[in-house]
């Protein structure tokens, strides 16, 4: 019975937040509002007799928060890997007679979750299985994961934070750049739950799947896993989908499950098999490695057999130079690959590669590809003594074992991608289609050395539609936005620049000072600069320290003779927000995100913050009731909570026009 309220209210749960989605954001009607109010009731009446509440309830309202760092700790006991077998006969062989659960094997990230007296305490990641970082504010926004349960006692489990490949892939069609977008979901999972604003994990749509009870206080399962899964589910919990199996069945579930990874929407590497008597395979004990109570079974990797065409060296921005093979295209896991990174030296030697090798390549969990076997094992690749982006001296390092190439060239344009990646983005010169992907491309063929380089791409027009990940109308895409970069302002370039300490908000605050003249920012001194407010010596002296440098000049001089500055106009009377600092967060419905509320508030003079200070004139939250973090420290100060429209009627403001 408690198991069928549980999916009553996990019904209940996403009918009304679809008829809210309908309502609030598509301006359209699924529901009468009697209807809404009759199903929100019986949810709230549900919760209250159950004791099950989900994160995404309508009931329910996750406070947003943001954190320096996450807090580190240590497990109670070490979480180890399983052993692993991709051959049929010996899972069935392991089981030597007895009964045991056959599970997906999901691929996201491991996590640790502890209950007490029915609420959510702490979410733990797996970390490296002796210690995992503490993610507890971002598990509450995992939109499956029950806040409360029924049982009152501590309850510790295990599962898999996860990102289904349907929400990988519209998260990924927002995203233009194709060099931008995301690998893979667990990658993607494995970011959203580390974050350090819970609002970002929020937004990604993650999901939790129980696979162990590792505690709960008091209760006797009578050594049965299978009862151990049914508590879990009448917690609230969404538990791994598994099947009891013996020695006569097991080879026929694995082809059910073999079957159904076709179409399944959660991302799974494998399949695992656990004992269902919890003492006896506990009485099993454990490897250095390993437990015995359990077994993962991966899948038998596709291989292919190719001819190896060329070595590439590619510079990344440590100075790492890694080889990457190169080979006639075949059908992989449904897609086709011609490369492979070959990751180091000690990989490159063990394999004997040679240019006209046959070798047998496949994708690694079905991802990422890899080379199995060199099938000639030639041995005639030499390794470069000269850096491809550069021409600097190479070396070979040592370092546990494992040797690899680097530049030791410290000036290498490799070594300047991230520069390279500030300088492009959107708050500094806003060029789309440049992803840190690509520039790493463009860096190693040597399209880019400085700043001014990028505006000179159309130089290899050729090259670059050739790339992957390009064609004709990417390129196009990349040059008319090149193009539009060229008539800029000053702050997008001081900022773009990357000096030290130097962020948009003081960039602007600078250029505002010296009434946008560049020549006149580049004679100040440290004096000079330091007296103007909220600038300070640390600011002045990385400014002009960067000012000063002979290189940084002739580049800067290169860069400006690509643009047009545009000096902007303050009319009489505009800077109505002079002196007032605002902090904004949370949804907006009149701008199409913060950044362009924010670029309103700085023309009219006025300042925006990240965080709630004494000094801040209010804080514009549309959630005016919200309890994160901003509008507690708000209530604490006594500092005002508007919304967008309060916000707007009380200091001016319109609406900025939407596309």
């Amino acid at each position: 019975m408690q198991s069928e309220k549980v999916e009553r209210i996990k019904y209940l749960v996403e009918a009304l937040n679809e008829a809210s989605k309908a309502y609030y954001a598509q301006n359209r009607e699924i529901m009468s509002n009697r209807e809404y109010d009759s199903l929100y009731e019986e949810l709230q009446a549900l919760e209250q007799e159950t004791g099950v509440v989900l994160s995404n309830s309508p009931t329910v309202s996750v406070g947003y928060e943001a954190v320096e760092e996450l807090p580190k700790e240590r497990h109670e006991s070490p979480m180890l890997s399983l052993d692993k077998t991709k051959d049929r006969e010996a899972l069935r062989d392991w089981l030597e007679g007895n009964e045991a659960i056959l599970s997906w094997k999901l691929d996201g990230l491991t996590i640790v979750l502890t209950y007490r007296d029915g609420k959510l305490l702490k979410a733990v990641t797996r970390g490296n299985g002796e210690i995992g970082e503490v993610i507890t504010n971002n598990a509450r926004t995992f939109i499956n994961l029950p806040l409360a349960i029924p049982f009152q006692g501590e309850v510790i489990l295990r599962g898999e934070a996860v990102i289904s490949y349907s929400d990988f892939e519209k998260i990924n069609q927002e995203i233009e750049d194709a060099e931008a977008r995301y690998k893979n979901p667990r990658n993607l999972c494995s970011g959203s739950v580390r974050q350090l604003n819970n609002e970002i994990t929020a937004g990604r749509n993650v999901r939790f799947y129980a696979f162990t009870l590792v505690d709960a206080e008091g209760m006797d399962f009578h050594n049965s896993r299978e009862e151990q899964f049914a508590f879990l589910t009448a917690q609230g919990f969404e538990v791994v989908e598994h099947y009891s199996v013996t020695e006569d069945n097991i080879l026929d579930t694995v082809a059910l499950f073999e079957k159904k990874i076709e179409t399944y929407d959660i991302p799974s590497d494998g399949l695992v098999l656990t004992y269902e008597n919890i003492a006896y395979g506990q009485s099993l004990g454990r490897t250095a490695k390993f437990p015995r109570h359990s077994i993962a079974f991966k899948w038998a990797d596709e291989l292919r057999e190719t001819t190896l065409k060329e070595i590439e060296w590619s510079a990344s921005r440590t100075g790492l130079i890694n080889p990457v093979a190169i080979f006639e295209p075949v059908e992989l896991e449904g897609t086709t690959v011609s490369r492979a990174s070959v990751h180091n030296i000690s990989i490159l030697r063990g394999l004997r590669l040679g240019i006209g090798d046959r070798i047998t390549v496949y994708k690694a969990n079905m991802i990422i590809p890899q080379i199995a076997e060199n099938l000639t094992g030639s041995d005639t690749v030499e390794i470069p003594d000269i850096c491809p982006v550069c021409g600097g001296r190479t070396e070979i390092r040592q370092v546990n074992e494992v040797q690899s190439l680097y530049c030791t060239n410290e000036k290498c344009a490799a070594k300047q991608i991230k520069a390279f990646t500030l300088f492009v983005s959107r708050d500094a010169m806003n060029i789309d289609g440049l992803s840190e992907a690509t520039l790493e491309k463009f860096v190693d063929m040597g399209f880019i050395h400085e700043f001014a380089d990028l505006f000179h791409l159309d130089r290899y027009r050729e090259q670059i539609v050739e790339m992957e990940g390009f064609g004709e109308r990417s390129y196009q895409k990349l040059i008319d936005s090149v193009n539009r970069a060229r008539n800029t302002t000053l702050p997008r370039v001081i900022y773009g620049l990357g000096i030290a300490n130097i962020g948009a908000a003081n960039a602007k605050m600078l250029c505002k000072y010296f009434e946008h003249d560049l020549k006149q920012m580049q004679e100040a001194d440290v004096e000079t600069l330091s007296a103007i407010e909220g600038v300070g010596e640390v600011i002045a002296s990385a400014f002009v320290n960067y000012m000063q440098d002979a290189d940084n000049l002739r580049r800067l001089e290169r860069l400006m003779a690509e643009l047009a500055i545009e000096i902007p106009k303050v009319e009489e009377g505009s800077q109505t927000l002079s002196g007032l600092n605002f902090v904004i967060t949370g949804s907006l419905k009149h701008f199409a995100n913060r950044s362009d509320l924010k670029d309103i508030i700085e023309q009219k003079g006025g300042k925006v913050t990240g965080s709630v200070t004494s000094k801040t004139t209010c804080l514009i939250n549309n959630d005016a009731a919200s309890t994160s973090s901003k509008n507690k420290k708000a209530a604490d100060l006594g500092v005002p909570v508007l919304t967008e429209e309060d916000f707007m009627a009380e200091y001016g403001i319109e609406a900025a026009a939407q596309p």
